[in-house]
Protein backbone atom coordinates (compact mmCIF):
# COMPACT_ATOMS: atom_id res chain seq x y z
CA UNK A 1 0.00 0.00 0.00
CA UNK A 2 2.78 2.37 1.02
CA UNK A 3 4.92 1.38 -2.00
CA UNK A 4 2.04 1.97 -4.41
CA UNK A 5 1.44 5.42 -2.90
CA UNK A 6 5.14 6.28 -3.23
CA UNK A 7 5.17 5.17 -6.87
CA UNK A 8 2.10 7.32 -7.60
CA UNK A 9 3.70 10.35 -5.94
CA UNK A 10 6.91 9.82 -7.98
CA UNK A 11 4.93 9.59 -11.23
CA UNK A 12 3.03 12.82 -10.43
CA UNK A 13 6.33 14.56 -9.61
CA UNK A 14 7.75 13.42 -12.98
CA UNK A 15 4.68 14.67 -14.84
CA UNK A 16 4.92 18.09 -13.11
CA UNK A 17 8.60 18.24 -13.99
CA UNK A 18 7.90 17.36 -17.63
CA UNK A 19 5.16 19.99 -17.71
CA UNK A 20 7.75 22.60 -16.74
CA UNK A 21 9.99 21.68 -19.73
CA UNK A 22 9.61 21.88 -23.50
CA UNK A 23 11.85 20.74 -26.37
CA UNK A 24 13.39 23.03 -28.97
CA UNK A 25 15.19 22.08 -32.19
CA UNK A 26 17.83 24.60 -33.30
CA UNK A 27 18.77 24.44 -36.98
CA UNK A 28 22.15 25.89 -37.95
CA UNK A 29 23.65 25.98 -41.44
CA UNK A 30 25.58 22.78 -40.66
CA UNK A 31 23.54 20.67 -38.22
CA UNK A 32 20.51 20.48 -35.93
CA UNK A 33 20.58 20.51 -32.15
CA UNK A 34 17.83 19.76 -29.62
CA UNK A 35 17.51 21.32 -26.18
CA UNK A 36 15.22 20.68 -23.25
CA UNK A 37 14.13 24.11 -21.98
CA UNK A 38 12.30 25.23 -18.88
CA UNK A 39 8.97 26.94 -19.26
CA UNK A 40 10.26 30.08 -17.56
CA UNK A 41 13.17 30.45 -19.97
CA UNK A 42 13.35 33.72 -21.86
CA UNK A 43 14.68 34.09 -25.36
CA UNK A 44 18.06 35.14 -24.01
CA UNK A 45 18.35 31.97 -21.90
CA UNK A 46 17.83 29.76 -24.95
CA UNK A 47 20.05 31.96 -27.16
CA UNK A 48 22.91 31.90 -24.61
CA UNK A 49 22.59 28.12 -24.32
CA UNK A 50 22.94 27.75 -28.10
CA UNK A 51 25.91 30.13 -28.25
CA UNK A 52 27.72 28.27 -25.46
CA UNK A 53 27.12 24.99 -27.25
CA UNK A 54 28.59 26.42 -30.47
CA UNK A 55 31.46 28.14 -28.65
CA UNK A 56 30.31 31.49 -30.10
CA UNK A 57 31.19 34.77 -28.34
CA UNK A 58 30.31 37.28 -31.09
CA UNK A 59 26.66 36.87 -30.28
CA UNK A 60 25.55 40.36 -31.41
CA UNK A 61 25.45 39.32 -35.07
CA UNK A 62 23.05 36.40 -34.59
CA UNK A 63 19.51 35.57 -33.57
CA UNK A 64 16.88 32.84 -33.54
CA UNK A 65 14.43 33.14 -36.41
CA UNK A 66 11.04 31.57 -37.04
CA UNK A 67 8.19 32.20 -39.48
CA UNK A 68 4.72 33.54 -38.80
CA UNK A 69 2.33 33.33 -41.76
CA UNK A 70 5.08 33.67 -44.38
CA UNK A 71 6.71 36.52 -42.45
CA UNK A 72 10.09 36.17 -40.79
CA UNK A 73 10.32 36.96 -37.08
CA UNK A 74 13.17 36.95 -34.59
CA UNK A 75 12.94 35.61 -31.06
CA UNK A 76 12.90 38.47 -28.54
CA UNK A 77 15.55 38.17 -25.87
CA UNK A 78 13.60 39.82 -23.03
CA UNK A 79 10.38 37.79 -23.34
CA UNK A 80 9.72 34.18 -22.38
CA UNK A 81 9.96 31.80 -25.29
CA UNK A 82 6.48 30.35 -24.90
CA UNK A 83 4.92 33.83 -24.63
CA UNK A 84 6.01 34.65 -28.17
CA UNK A 85 4.36 33.57 -31.45
CA UNK A 86 6.63 30.59 -31.92
CA UNK A 87 5.31 27.33 -33.44
CA UNK A 88 3.37 25.33 -30.90
CA UNK A 89 4.36 21.87 -32.14
CA UNK A 90 7.17 20.22 -30.21
CA UNK A 91 9.98 20.24 -30.76
CA UNK A 92 9.73 23.96 -31.51
CA UNK A 93 11.90 24.62 -34.55
CA UNK A 94 14.04 27.77 -34.59
CA UNK A 95 16.81 28.75 -37.02
CA UNK A 96 20.11 30.11 -35.71
CA UNK A 97 21.11 32.68 -38.34
CA UNK A 98 23.02 35.91 -38.82
CA UNK A 99 20.62 38.77 -38.16
CA UNK A 100 23.06 41.64 -38.73
CA UNK A 101 25.95 41.81 -41.20
CA UNK A 102 29.36 43.45 -40.73
CA UNK A 103 30.51 46.33 -42.88
CA UNK A 104 33.97 44.79 -43.25
CA UNK A 105 34.13 41.07 -42.54
CA UNK A 106 37.91 40.93 -42.29
CA UNK A 107 38.08 43.64 -39.61
CA UNK A 108 34.96 42.78 -37.59
CA UNK A 109 34.71 39.00 -37.52
CA UNK A 110 37.07 37.72 -34.85
CA UNK A 111 36.22 34.08 -34.17
CA UNK A 112 36.64 31.35 -36.74
CA UNK A 113 33.19 29.94 -35.88
CA UNK A 114 31.60 33.35 -36.55
CA UNK A 115 33.34 33.57 -39.90
CA UNK A 116 32.35 30.00 -40.80
CA UNK A 117 28.66 30.57 -39.98
CA UNK A 118 28.62 33.76 -42.07
CA UNK A 119 30.35 31.93 -44.94
CA UNK A 120 27.75 29.15 -44.96
CA UNK A 121 24.81 31.57 -44.76
CA UNK A 122 26.09 33.92 -47.48
CA UNK A 123 26.94 30.99 -49.76
CA UNK A 124 23.42 29.59 -49.34
CA UNK A 125 21.83 32.97 -50.11
CA UNK A 126 23.94 33.32 -53.28
CA UNK A 127 23.08 29.81 -54.49
CA UNK A 128 19.37 30.39 -53.77
CA UNK A 129 19.66 33.76 -55.59
CA UNK A 130 18.58 35.81 -52.60
CA UNK A 131 21.79 37.73 -53.32
CA UNK A 132 22.37 38.59 -56.98
CA UNK A 133 25.87 37.54 -58.07
CA UNK A 134 27.33 38.13 -61.57
CA UNK A 135 28.64 35.04 -63.39
CA UNK A 136 32.35 35.87 -63.17
CA UNK A 137 32.10 36.48 -59.41
CA UNK A 138 30.10 33.26 -59.04
CA UNK A 139 32.97 31.24 -60.58
CA UNK A 140 35.56 32.88 -58.33
CA UNK A 141 33.40 32.40 -55.22
CA UNK A 142 32.84 28.77 -56.18
CA UNK A 143 36.62 28.23 -56.38
CA UNK A 144 37.05 29.56 -52.83
CA UNK A 145 34.17 27.38 -51.61
CA UNK A 146 35.88 24.34 -53.16
CA UNK A 147 39.18 25.29 -51.51
CA UNK A 148 37.45 25.68 -48.13
CA UNK A 149 36.10 22.13 -48.47
CA UNK A 150 38.95 20.23 -50.17
CA UNK A 151 42.08 22.16 -49.18
CA UNK A 152 44.97 22.63 -51.61
CA UNK A 153 44.46 21.47 -55.17
CA UNK A 154 46.16 18.18 -55.99
CA UNK A 155 45.81 17.00 -59.61
CA UNK A 156 46.43 13.41 -58.52
CA UNK A 157 43.46 13.55 -56.12
CA UNK A 158 41.14 16.14 -57.63
CA UNK A 159 40.63 14.58 -61.02
CA UNK A 160 38.03 15.68 -63.61
CA UNK A 161 34.53 15.00 -62.32
CA UNK A 162 35.28 15.47 -58.62
CA UNK A 163 32.86 18.44 -58.51
CA UNK A 164 30.05 16.64 -60.33
CA UNK A 165 27.89 16.32 -57.17
CA UNK A 166 28.69 19.77 -55.76
CA UNK A 167 26.26 22.70 -55.88
CA UNK A 168 28.54 25.64 -56.60
CA UNK A 169 26.78 28.02 -59.01
CA UNK A 170 23.32 29.64 -59.04
CA UNK A 171 21.01 28.01 -61.56
CA UNK A 172 20.51 31.41 -63.18
CA UNK A 173 24.22 31.57 -64.04
CA UNK A 174 24.26 27.99 -65.38
CA UNK A 175 21.25 28.66 -67.63
CA UNK A 176 22.73 31.91 -68.88
CA UNK A 177 25.58 30.25 -70.83
CA UNK A 178 25.95 27.47 -73.37
CA UNK A 179 28.38 25.59 -71.19
CA UNK A 180 28.42 21.99 -69.99
CA UNK A 181 29.06 20.94 -66.40
CA UNK A 182 32.56 19.87 -67.45
CA UNK A 183 33.30 23.34 -68.86
CA UNK A 184 32.13 25.01 -65.64
CA UNK A 185 34.22 22.59 -63.59
CA UNK A 186 37.27 23.31 -65.73
CA UNK A 187 37.00 27.06 -65.09
CA UNK A 188 36.32 26.65 -61.37
CA UNK A 189 39.26 24.23 -61.04
CA UNK A 190 41.57 26.66 -62.88
CA UNK A 191 40.80 29.32 -60.24
CA UNK A 192 40.91 26.75 -57.43
CA UNK A 193 44.45 25.70 -58.38
CA UNK A 194 45.67 29.29 -57.82
CA UNK A 195 44.60 29.32 -54.14
CA UNK A 196 47.33 26.90 -53.05
CA UNK A 197 48.70 27.52 -49.56
CA UNK A 198 45.53 29.00 -48.04
CA UNK A 199 43.83 27.48 -45.03
CA UNK A 200 40.09 26.83 -44.83
CA UNK A 201 39.57 29.97 -42.71
CA UNK A 202 41.51 32.11 -45.19
CA UNK A 203 39.52 30.74 -48.14
CA UNK A 204 36.23 31.46 -46.32
CA UNK A 205 37.39 35.01 -45.52
CA UNK A 206 38.32 35.61 -49.17
CA UNK A 207 34.83 34.40 -50.08
CA UNK A 208 33.22 36.91 -47.68
CA UNK A 209 35.48 39.77 -48.84
CA UNK A 210 34.21 39.26 -52.41
CA UNK A 211 30.59 38.67 -51.38
CA UNK A 212 30.34 41.79 -49.19
CA UNK A 213 30.80 43.97 -52.30
CA UNK A 214 27.72 42.48 -53.98
CA UNK A 215 24.81 44.94 -54.19
CA UNK A 216 22.29 42.77 -52.31
CA UNK A 217 24.68 41.52 -49.61
CA UNK A 218 23.27 41.98 -46.09
CA UNK A 219 20.15 43.84 -47.25
CA UNK A 220 16.69 42.96 -45.85
CA UNK A 221 13.96 44.01 -48.28
CA UNK A 222 10.39 45.01 -47.37
CA UNK A 223 7.54 45.96 -49.68
CA UNK A 224 6.20 49.45 -48.76
CA UNK A 225 4.04 52.25 -50.19
CA UNK A 226 4.58 55.98 -49.96
CA UNK A 227 1.77 58.38 -49.16
CA UNK A 228 0.84 58.54 -52.87
CA UNK A 229 0.33 54.78 -52.93
CA UNK A 230 3.40 54.02 -55.07
CA UNK A 231 4.92 50.60 -54.46
CA UNK A 232 8.54 50.75 -53.30
CA UNK A 233 11.08 48.56 -51.57
CA UNK A 234 12.77 49.45 -48.29
CA UNK A 235 16.22 47.98 -47.75
CA UNK A 236 17.83 47.77 -44.31
CA UNK A 237 21.54 46.96 -44.00
CA UNK A 238 24.67 47.80 -42.02
CA UNK A 239 25.11 51.21 -43.70
CA UNK A 240 21.59 52.60 -43.47
CA UNK A 241 18.16 52.59 -45.09
CA UNK A 242 17.66 52.48 -48.86
CA UNK A 243 14.65 53.03 -51.10
CA UNK A 244 14.41 50.93 -54.26
CA UNK A 245 12.02 50.57 -57.15
CA UNK A 246 10.27 47.18 -57.00
CA UNK A 247 11.98 45.86 -60.13
CA UNK A 248 15.48 47.07 -59.22
CA UNK A 249 16.96 45.77 -55.98
CA UNK A 250 20.51 46.65 -57.02
CA UNK A 251 20.50 50.44 -57.35
CA UNK A 252 18.75 52.47 -54.62
CA UNK A 253 16.91 55.63 -55.59
CA UNK A 254 17.53 57.17 -52.20
CA UNK A 255 19.60 56.29 -49.12
CA UNK A 256 19.61 57.34 -45.45
CA UNK A 257 22.96 56.62 -43.77
CA UNK A 258 22.60 55.80 -40.08
CA UNK A 259 24.60 58.87 -39.06
CA UNK A 260 22.13 61.11 -40.92
CA UNK A 261 18.96 59.70 -39.31
CA UNK A 262 17.61 61.52 -36.25
CA UNK A 263 14.64 59.34 -35.42
CA UNK A 264 12.77 56.22 -36.62
CA UNK A 265 9.28 55.37 -35.42
CA UNK A 266 6.05 53.72 -36.44
CA UNK A 267 2.40 54.03 -35.60
CA UNK A 268 0.31 51.06 -36.57
CA UNK A 269 1.23 50.45 -40.25
CA UNK A 270 2.80 53.88 -40.85
CA UNK A 271 6.56 54.15 -40.56
CA UNK A 272 8.41 57.47 -40.21
CA UNK A 273 12.07 58.30 -40.90
CA UNK A 274 13.27 61.70 -39.68
CA UNK A 275 16.61 62.85 -41.12
CA UNK A 276 19.14 64.66 -38.97
CA UNK A 277 18.89 67.70 -41.24
CA UNK A 278 15.63 69.34 -40.24
CA UNK A 279 15.42 71.01 -43.66
CA UNK A 280 15.09 67.61 -45.28
CA UNK A 281 11.59 66.23 -45.72
CA UNK A 282 10.41 63.50 -43.37
CA UNK A 283 9.94 60.21 -45.18
CA UNK A 284 6.78 58.26 -44.35
CA UNK A 285 5.57 54.99 -45.77
CA UNK A 286 3.08 52.24 -45.04
CA UNK A 287 3.77 48.54 -44.74
CA UNK A 288 1.37 45.67 -45.25
CA UNK A 289 1.27 44.57 -41.60
CA UNK A 290 2.04 45.90 -38.16
CA UNK A 291 4.27 42.90 -37.62
CA UNK A 292 6.43 44.05 -40.56
CA UNK A 293 6.87 47.49 -39.00
CA UNK A 294 8.00 45.87 -35.76
CA UNK A 295 10.54 43.78 -37.64
CA UNK A 296 11.80 46.83 -39.58
CA UNK A 297 12.23 48.81 -36.35
CA UNK A 298 13.99 45.87 -34.70
CA UNK A 299 16.48 45.60 -37.61
CA UNK A 300 16.97 49.36 -37.68
CA UNK A 301 17.80 49.52 -33.97
CA UNK A 302 20.22 46.59 -34.18
CA UNK A 303 22.04 47.86 -37.29
CA UNK A 304 22.23 51.41 -35.92
CA UNK A 305 23.71 50.16 -32.63
CA UNK A 306 26.35 48.14 -34.49
CA UNK A 307 27.04 51.12 -36.80
CA UNK A 308 27.79 53.34 -33.80
CA UNK A 309 29.67 50.56 -32.00
CA UNK A 310 32.08 50.16 -34.92
CA UNK A 311 33.01 53.81 -34.66
CA UNK A 312 33.82 53.67 -30.96
CA UNK A 313 36.73 52.10 -29.16
CA UNK A 314 36.29 48.34 -28.79
CA UNK A 315 34.97 47.13 -25.46
CA UNK A 316 37.23 45.16 -23.14
CA UNK A 317 35.47 41.96 -24.16
CA UNK A 318 36.09 42.62 -27.86
CA UNK A 319 39.68 43.67 -27.21
CA UNK A 320 40.21 40.46 -25.27
CA UNK A 321 38.62 38.43 -28.04
CA UNK A 322 40.79 40.10 -30.69
CA UNK A 323 43.92 39.53 -28.61
CA UNK A 324 43.02 35.89 -28.18
CA UNK A 325 42.23 35.66 -31.87
CA UNK A 326 45.62 37.16 -32.75
CA UNK A 327 47.35 34.73 -30.41
CA UNK A 328 45.34 31.88 -31.86
CA UNK A 329 46.17 32.95 -35.41
CA UNK A 330 49.84 33.28 -34.50
CA UNK A 331 49.74 29.83 -32.92
CA UNK A 332 47.99 28.43 -35.97
CA UNK A 333 50.52 30.16 -38.22
CA UNK A 334 53.40 28.57 -36.31
CA UNK A 335 51.59 25.24 -36.36
CA UNK A 336 50.88 25.64 -40.06
CA UNK A 337 54.54 26.46 -40.74
CA UNK A 338 55.58 23.44 -38.70
CA UNK A 339 53.12 21.27 -40.57
CA UNK A 340 54.32 22.80 -43.82
CA UNK A 341 57.92 21.95 -42.94
CA UNK A 342 56.87 18.45 -41.93
CA UNK A 343 54.90 18.15 -45.12
CA UNK A 344 57.88 19.36 -47.12
CA UNK A 345 60.19 16.93 -45.30
CA UNK A 346 57.67 14.15 -45.81
CA UNK A 347 57.40 14.97 -49.50
CA UNK A 348 61.19 15.04 -49.77
CA UNK A 349 61.36 11.71 -47.89
CA UNK A 350 58.67 10.30 -50.20
CA UNK A 351 60.57 11.56 -53.23
CA UNK A 352 63.77 10.02 -51.83
CA UNK A 353 61.88 6.80 -51.16
CA UNK A 354 60.42 6.85 -54.64
CA UNK A 355 63.92 7.45 -56.02
CA UNK A 356 65.29 4.56 -53.96
CA UNK A 357 62.43 2.35 -55.08
CA UNK A 358 63.07 3.39 -58.65
CA UNK A 359 66.78 2.70 -58.19
CA UNK A 360 66.00 -0.64 -56.52
CA UNK A 361 63.76 -1.61 -59.41
CA UNK A 362 66.48 -0.51 -61.80
CA UNK A 363 69.07 -2.60 -59.93
CA UNK A 364 66.68 -5.55 -59.85
CA UNK A 365 66.19 -5.16 -63.59
CA UNK A 366 69.96 -4.96 -64.06
CA UNK A 367 70.48 -8.04 -61.83
CA UNK A 368 67.78 -9.88 -63.77
CA UNK A 369 69.45 -8.90 -67.02
CA UNK A 370 72.85 -9.97 -65.60
CA UNK A 371 71.38 -13.33 -64.56
CA UNK A 372 69.93 -13.75 -68.01
CA UNK A 373 73.29 -12.78 -69.52
CA UNK A 374 75.04 -15.25 -67.20
CA UNK A 375 72.59 -17.96 -68.19
CA UNK A 376 73.16 -17.14 -71.83
CA UNK A 377 76.93 -17.21 -71.19
CA UNK A 378 76.66 -20.65 -69.58
CA UNK A 379 74.59 -21.87 -72.48
CA UNK A 380 77.14 -20.33 -74.85
CA UNK A 381 79.99 -22.01 -72.91
CA UNK A 382 78.21 -25.37 -73.22
CA UNK A 383 77.75 -24.78 -76.91
CA UNK A 384 81.39 -23.77 -77.27
CA UNK A 385 82.51 -26.87 -75.34
CA UNK A 386 80.37 -29.01 -77.60
CA UNK A 387 81.75 -27.20 -80.61
CA UNK A 388 85.30 -27.66 -79.25
CA UNK A 389 84.69 -31.40 -78.90
CA UNK A 390 83.31 -31.51 -82.42
CA UNK A 391 86.28 -29.45 -83.61
CA UNK A 392 88.67 -31.86 -81.83
CA UNK A 393 86.99 -34.81 -83.52
CA UNK A 394 87.11 -32.96 -86.81
CA UNK A 395 90.80 -32.20 -86.20
CA UNK A 396 91.47 -35.91 -85.59
CA UNK A 397 89.55 -36.73 -88.74
CA UNK A 398 91.47 -34.07 -90.63
CA UNK A 399 94.75 -35.46 -89.25
CA UNK A 400 93.76 -38.89 -90.43
CA UNK A 401 92.79 -37.47 -93.79
CA UNK A 402 96.04 -35.51 -93.83
CA UNK A 403 97.95 -38.78 -93.22
CA UNK A 404 95.98 -40.43 -95.98
CA UNK A 405 96.66 -37.45 -98.19
CA UNK A 406 100.37 -37.68 -97.38
CA UNK A 407 100.31 -41.35 -98.33
CA UNK A 408 98.46 -40.50 -101.50
CA UNK A 409 100.97 -37.77 -102.25
CA UNK A 410 103.82 -40.24 -101.82
CA UNK A 411 102.03 -42.64 -104.13
CA UNK A 412 101.44 -39.81 -106.59
CA UNK A 413 105.08 -38.85 -106.39
CA UNK A 414 106.10 -42.40 -107.14
CA UNK A 415 103.57 -42.46 -109.93
CA UNK A 416 104.89 -39.12 -111.16
CA UNK A 417 108.46 -40.47 -111.21
CA UNK A 418 107.29 -43.41 -113.24
CA UNK A 419 105.36 -41.05 -115.47
CA UNK A 420 108.47 -38.99 -116.08
CA UNK A 421 110.41 -42.07 -117.25
CA UNK A 422 107.52 -43.09 -119.46
CA UNK A 423 107.32 -39.51 -120.76
CA UNK A 424 111.02 -39.61 -121.69
CA UNK A 425 110.41 -42.88 -123.49
CA UNK A 426 107.42 -41.40 -125.23
CA UNK A 427 109.37 -38.31 -126.18
CA UNK A 428 112.09 -40.52 -127.60
CA UNK A 429 109.51 -42.54 -129.55
CA UNK A 430 107.90 -39.32 -130.71
CA UNK A 431 111.21 -38.03 -131.85
CA UNK A 432 111.80 -41.26 -133.76
CA UNK A 433 108.29 -41.01 -135.18
CA UNK A 434 108.89 -37.44 -136.24
CA UNK A 435 112.09 -38.42 -138.01
CA UNK A 436 110.26 -41.32 -139.66
CA UNK A 437 107.45 -38.93 -140.64
CA UNK A 438 110.00 -36.52 -142.05
CA UNK A 439 111.53 -39.28 -144.09
CA UNK A 440 108.10 -40.36 -145.24
CA UNK A 441 107.28 -36.75 -146.13
CA UNK A 442 110.41 -36.49 -148.17
CA UNK A 443 109.60 -39.80 -149.80
CA UNK A 444 106.03 -38.63 -150.37
CA UNK A 445 107.28 -35.41 -151.91
CA UNK A 446 109.59 -37.33 -154.11
CA UNK A 447 106.80 -39.71 -155.08
CA UNK A 448 104.48 -36.65 -155.66
CA UNK A 449 107.00 -35.15 -157.98
CA UNK A 450 107.26 -38.46 -159.76
CA UNK A 451 103.45 -38.59 -159.96
CA UNK A 452 103.34 -35.08 -161.34
CA UNK A 453 105.89 -36.00 -163.88
CA UNK A 454 103.92 -39.07 -164.74
CA UNK A 455 100.76 -37.01 -164.96
CA UNK A 456 102.47 -34.57 -167.22
CA UNK A 457 103.75 -37.40 -169.33
CA UNK A 458 100.32 -38.97 -169.36
CA UNK A 459 98.80 -35.66 -170.34
CA UNK A 460 101.18 -35.24 -173.15
CA UNK A 461 100.43 -38.79 -174.21
CA UNK A 462 96.76 -38.15 -174.05
CA UNK A 463 97.17 -34.93 -175.96
CA UNK A 464 99.11 -36.78 -178.58
CA UNK A 465 96.51 -39.49 -178.62
CA UNK A 466 93.80 -36.84 -178.93
CA UNK A 467 95.47 -35.17 -181.76
CA UNK A 468 95.92 -38.47 -183.40
CA UNK A 469 92.32 -39.41 -182.95
CA UNK A 470 91.29 -35.98 -184.21
CA UNK A 471 93.29 -36.41 -187.22
CA UNK A 472 91.81 -39.80 -187.60
CA UNK A 473 88.25 -38.54 -187.22
CA UNK A 474 88.81 -35.67 -189.54
CA UNK A 475 89.97 -38.03 -191.89
CA UNK A 476 87.23 -40.55 -191.41
CA UNK A 477 84.07 -38.58 -190.69
CA UNK A 478 84.93 -34.98 -191.20
CA UNK A 479 82.58 -34.45 -188.40
CA UNK A 480 83.34 -32.14 -185.56
CA UNK A 481 82.16 -33.11 -182.10
CA UNK A 482 82.08 -30.80 -179.16
CA UNK A 483 81.79 -31.79 -175.46
CA UNK A 484 79.06 -30.20 -173.24
CA UNK A 485 80.27 -28.06 -170.26
CA UNK A 486 79.10 -28.40 -166.69
CA UNK A 487 77.17 -25.46 -165.16
CA UNK A 488 79.05 -23.62 -162.49
CA UNK A 489 78.01 -23.96 -158.95
CA UNK A 490 76.15 -21.00 -157.53
CA UNK A 491 76.59 -19.87 -153.89
CA UNK A 492 73.53 -19.76 -151.90
CA UNK A 493 72.48 -16.31 -151.31
CA UNK A 494 73.58 -14.84 -148.09
CA UNK A 495 70.85 -14.72 -145.50
CA UNK A 496 70.61 -11.59 -143.49
CA UNK A 497 68.34 -11.01 -140.48
CA UNK A 498 67.29 -7.72 -139.12
CA UNK A 499 65.71 -7.51 -135.55
CA UNK A 500 63.58 -4.71 -134.63
CA UNK A 501 64.08 -3.41 -131.11
CA UNK A 502 60.92 -3.07 -129.06
CA UNK A 503 60.73 -0.04 -126.88
CA UNK A 504 58.12 0.63 -124.18
CA UNK A 505 57.50 4.10 -122.92
CA UNK A 506 55.98 3.86 -119.51
CA UNK A 507 54.34 7.17 -118.44
CA UNK A 508 54.14 7.59 -114.61
CA UNK A 509 50.85 8.91 -113.31
CA UNK A 510 51.36 11.49 -110.55
CA UNK A 511 49.19 10.66 -107.54
CA UNK A 512 48.42 13.75 -105.46
CA UNK A 513 47.40 13.18 -101.81
CA UNK A 514 45.32 15.83 -100.13
CA UNK A 515 45.99 16.36 -96.37
CA UNK A 516 43.83 18.37 -94.00
CA UNK A 517 45.26 19.91 -90.83
CA UNK A 518 42.88 20.20 -87.87
CA UNK A 519 43.74 23.20 -85.73
CA UNK A 520 42.66 23.09 -82.10
CA UNK A 521 42.00 26.53 -80.75
CA UNK A 522 42.63 26.87 -77.03
CA UNK A 523 41.49 29.80 -75.08
CA UNK A 524 44.60 31.12 -73.33
CA UNK A 525 43.74 32.66 -70.08
CA UNK A 526 45.34 36.01 -69.32
CA UNK A 527 47.62 36.00 -66.32
CA UNK A 528 45.49 36.93 -63.35
CA UNK A 529 46.33 40.01 -61.41
CA UNK A 530 46.27 40.19 -57.66
CA UNK A 531 43.61 42.84 -57.98
CA UNK A 532 40.16 41.23 -57.63
CA UNK A 533 38.45 43.28 -60.34
CA UNK A 534 40.97 42.23 -62.98
CA UNK A 535 40.40 38.62 -62.01
CA UNK A 536 36.62 39.02 -62.31
CA UNK A 537 36.97 40.81 -65.66
CA UNK A 538 39.10 37.96 -66.96
CA UNK A 539 36.53 35.37 -65.92
CA UNK A 540 33.81 37.46 -67.53
CA UNK A 541 35.79 37.70 -70.75
CA UNK A 542 36.31 33.93 -70.84
CA UNK A 543 32.63 33.05 -70.72
CA UNK A 544 31.11 36.11 -72.43
CA UNK A 545 31.16 34.50 -75.88
CA UNK A 546 28.97 31.63 -74.62
CA UNK A 547 26.40 33.91 -73.05
CA UNK A 548 22.72 33.71 -74.10
CA UNK A 549 21.51 37.31 -74.05
CA UNK A 550 17.86 36.32 -74.23
CA UNK A 551 18.10 34.54 -70.87
CA UNK A 552 19.32 37.55 -68.92
CA UNK A 553 17.13 38.50 -65.97
CA UNK A 554 16.20 42.15 -65.25
CA UNK A 555 18.76 42.18 -62.42
CA UNK A 556 21.44 40.93 -64.84
CA UNK A 557 20.66 43.78 -67.22
CA UNK A 558 20.76 46.35 -64.41
CA UNK A 559 24.06 44.93 -63.14
CA UNK A 560 25.59 45.16 -66.63
CA UNK A 561 24.44 48.77 -66.97
CA UNK A 562 25.95 49.64 -63.61
CA UNK A 563 29.21 47.96 -64.62
CA UNK A 564 29.36 49.89 -67.91
CA UNK A 565 28.74 53.14 -66.02
CA UNK A 566 31.43 52.26 -63.49
CA UNK A 567 29.04 52.31 -60.54
CA UNK A 568 29.23 49.93 -57.59
CA UNK A 569 27.51 49.31 -54.31
CA UNK A 570 29.61 51.86 -52.44
CA UNK A 571 29.65 54.50 -55.18
CA UNK A 572 25.86 54.30 -55.41
CA UNK A 573 25.62 54.79 -51.68
CA UNK A 574 27.75 57.92 -51.91
CA UNK A 575 25.86 59.37 -54.88
CA UNK A 576 22.32 59.06 -53.54
CA UNK A 577 21.56 61.30 -50.57
CA UNK A 578 18.62 62.48 -48.55
CA UNK A 579 18.24 65.44 -50.89
CA UNK A 580 16.43 63.14 -53.30
CA UNK A 581 13.81 62.16 -50.75
CA UNK A 582 11.27 64.64 -52.05
CA UNK A 583 11.04 63.01 -55.44
CA UNK A 584 10.46 59.63 -53.80
CA UNK A 585 7.85 61.00 -51.42
CA UNK A 586 5.93 62.79 -54.15
CA UNK A 587 6.12 60.00 -56.71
Amino acid sequence: MASALAAKMGFNSLMRKQARNFNVRICTMESDMEFSCEVKWKGKDLFDRVCRTLGLRETWFFGLRYNIKDTAAWLKMEKRVLDQEVPKEEPITLHFLAKFYPENAEEELVQDITQHLFFLQVKRKILEEEIHCPPEASVLLASYAVHAKYGDYDPNVHKPGFLAEEELLPKRVINLYQMTAEMWEERITACYAEHRGRTRDEAEMEYLKIAQDLDMYGVNYFLIRNKKGTDLLLGVDALGLHIYEPDNRLTPKCSFPWNEIRNISYSDKEFTIKPLDKKTNVFKFNSSRLRVNKLILQLCIGNHDLFMRRRRVDSLEVQQMKAQAREERARKQVERQRLQREKQLREEAERARDELERRLIQLQDEAHMANEALLRSEQTADLLAEKAQIAEEEAKLLAQKAAEAETEMQRIKVTAIRGQEERRLMEQKMLEAEMLALKMAEESERRAKEADQLKQDLQEAKESERRAKHKLLEITSRALYTSPGLPSDSMPPDLSFSRENLSFDFKDTDMKRLSMEIEKEKVEYMEKSKHLQEQLNELKTEIESLKLKERETPLDIIHNQNTEQGTSKHSNFKKVSTSSVACIVDT
